[in-house]
């Protein structure tokens, strides 16, 4: 559904990047601040040579300076400028200067809006290729005190500064004429930022929704949209159900990984973690105040007969985020990919959590055919790194354990096996709980969904409440049947 805001004037059509910038421009109403510092005025360009930009820009400016731009927005204390943090300060500040100077008795249907962004890019070695923060926030009613607020963080792919300038002033259009106009359809939003850009040229890998308009946005949801559209290969969310920046969350870690379906997550998977993270914490060159736990969902694993399930996906989502756990949602099917991931942002050891399967398919020659290396490849990339496995063990039908000492691999395979074993890249979790090796997600879910009992003695303390409370993985209790 087309919006139409009040003040608008007839458009047949709004394909062009002038034509967004011109919708907005005639639109009497709306009225605000453009605030760049980082890559040029490159979005208010578009918004000034579109024409009747007198009527919609109030101000448009650049604290290029950094003394300058602390004097006008503050003092960080860690001393960085392109930071949420820094893009938050901004536009706040710009719609109190708004709201002072423009009497609101004389405008009542004036719609205040702040954009910024600060931003770095490439640098002159071509080492770094740059990133920033944009955002938003706007009114939709005058009448409304609470503003709505877009912040996005990106990064750029291209290796020329002048063409990320350009980039990042065409995405600053898109989110402008999208805030305006389509923040009734969120996921459209989203998908109509790359307008007249590419997916080569720009990653967007952390956005969120707050405000009036967006009181019924699941961020988390919304962070599952830009790993679906190919928008970025990962997003991560806090316990709080915020998307966080990966960046800002790994830097410079320890990190250990744990990935599975947790569908639901289960005493085994708490074991897992907290048996692997004992053993990871007294690892030489491990800080464990320095040290981050991550949940990891793999696209593959929230696909369901082929297409995504979102309930289902927001189910595990709130059990993972209740027990306060962050989760990264990935397109990494291969482990290598996790590792090289993560290995941007900390060069520091690094621990995988996992179970005999998942090793036994990491040995798997299929899942590298793809590459020109082929398996050594990719094992180039995933141990080269200062990388440990700790498995936990399997208990067979017969009773017997298996663990990295008589797991089965490929024979071809089973001399590469034998090196990284002994040379301590794969470690036995030996300190488990053996009352959870019986443990399977894909047997309670099922108890679930046929409503048998006992499923609730299988997952961590207050999962299961949590379960039949929200009614998750298609759970109906009695209460439920007695509210109906």
């Amino acid at each position: 559904m087309e919006i139409t805001l009040k003040g608008d004037k007839e458009f047949e059509n709004i394909p062009s990047l002038k034509d967004k910038a011109l919708r907005i421009n005639l639109n009497e109403n709306i009225y605000g601040t453009f605030a760049e510092i980082g890559a040029g005025q490159e979005t208010v360009r578009h918004f000034f040579r579109a024409g009747g930009a007198s009527g919609t820009i109030a101000k448009a400016m650049s604290a290029y300076d950094k003394d300058f731009s602390d004097a006008i927005y503050g003092i960080e204390n860690d001393r960085r400028y392109v930071t949420e943090a820094r893009l938050r300060k901004m536009v706040s500040h710009e719609i109190k200067l708004i709201e002072e100077r423009i009497d609101r008795k004389k405008n009542p249907n004036k719609m205040f809006f702040s954009f910024a962004n600060t931003v770095a890019t490439i640098d002159f070695a071509k080492k770094y290729k740059g990133h920033g923060w944009v955002g938003i926030k706007y009114q939709i009613d005058p009448a409304e005190e609470e503003y709505n607020e877009i912040v996005l963080h990106l990064r750029f792919k291209e290796n020329d500064a002048r063409l990320q300038q350009e980039t990042l002033g065409i995405l600053g259009t898109n989110l402008i004429y999208g805030a305006f106009y389509k923040y009734n359809e969120p996921r459209k939003l989203l998908r109509y930022l790359y307008d007249h850009l590419d997916k080569d040229q720009i990653e967007i890998d952390t956005i969120n929704f707050s405000g009036p308009v967006f009181k019924d946005v699941d961020n988390r949801l919304m962070s599952l949209q830009l790993v679906k559209n190919g928008m970025t290969d990962a997003v991560m969310f806090a316990p709080d159900g915020n998307n966080v920046l990966p960046a800002r969350v790994l830097y410079k870690k320890n990190i250990l990984a744990l990935r599975g379906s947790f569908r639901p997550v289960t005493k085994v998977n708490i074991d897992m973690y907290e048996k692997s993270l004992e053993m990871f914490i007294k690892e030489n060159k491990v800080d464990e105040d320095n040290t981050q736990v991550i949940f990891e969902i793999t696209l593959s694993n929230l696909r369901a007969e082929g297409e995504i399930d979102e309930q289902d996906f927001m189910d595990r989502a709130r059990l993972l985020c209740s027990l306060g756990h962050t989760v990264l949602i990935s397109n990494f099917q291969e482990y290598y990919k996790l590792v090289e991931y993560f290995s941007q942002y900390s060069k520091s050891r690094m621990g995988l959590a996992m179970g005999v399967n998942n090793l036994v398919d990491i040995f798997d020659e299929k899942y590298y055919r793809h590459l020109s290396g082929g398996i050594l490849e990719a094992f180039g990339k995933l141990f080269f790194k200062d990388l440990r496995v700790y498995l936990y063990p399997m208990r067979d039908e017969d009773g017997s354990l298996t663990t990295s000492d008589n797991l089965k691999v490929h024979p071809r395979m089973k001399e590469l096996y034998k090196f990284f074993k002994y040379n301590g890249k794969v470690v036995d979790i030996t300190d488990y709980d053996p009352n959870t090796l019986n443990v399977f997600s894909r047997t309670v879910l099922r108890m679930i969904c046929d409503g048998e009992e006992g499923w609730q003695s299988m997952l961590p303390e207050g999962v299961s409440k949590l379960i039949m409370q929200q009614s998750l993985f298609g759970c109906e209790t009695e209460e439920i049947h007695q509210k109906n």
